[in-house]
């Protein structure tokens, strides 16, 4: 599978944002697909992951309450509702995909990458 990400901008703060993370190939509904972000100088922090087919999501406690995950596997889609924007969330986000359950935080656990999207939020 290949994943291209998309969506990103400006935004102020308090305001809304939604990124895609559209995938090619038929087994998209194989795969575990999360969301990571990085900021300039920081590690690729984790966001938030969904699984395969039950739906089943979890998010970092930073963005809980403000990011939604969903996806949409007749569109071999995933999207990251970003409500409540925050300064501190101008980073590029990008998405990733693994087999597997989605417990998986840590960046090295995610095989498959597509290419960032930028997202900065003005205070």
């Amino acid at each position: 599978v290949q994943l291209q990400a998309s969506g990103g901008g400006l935004a102020q703060a308090g305001g809304s944002l939604r990124l895609s993370c559209a995938a090619s190939g038929r087994t998209f509904s194989t795969y575990a697909i999360a969301w990571f972000c990085q900021a300039p100088g920081k590690e690729r922090e984790f966001v938030a992951a969904i699984s395969q087919s039950t739906g089943s999501a979890y998010s970092a406690d930073s963005v809980k309450g403000r990011f939604t995950v969903s996806r949409d596997n007749a569109k071999n889609t995933v999207y990251l509702q970003m409500n409540s924007l925050k300064p501190e969330d101008t980073a590029v986000y990008y998405c990733a995909a693994r087999y597997g359950g989605i417990w998986a935080p840590g960046a090295f656990e995610w095989n498959i990458w597509g290419q960032g999207t930028q997202v900065t939020v003005s205070s």
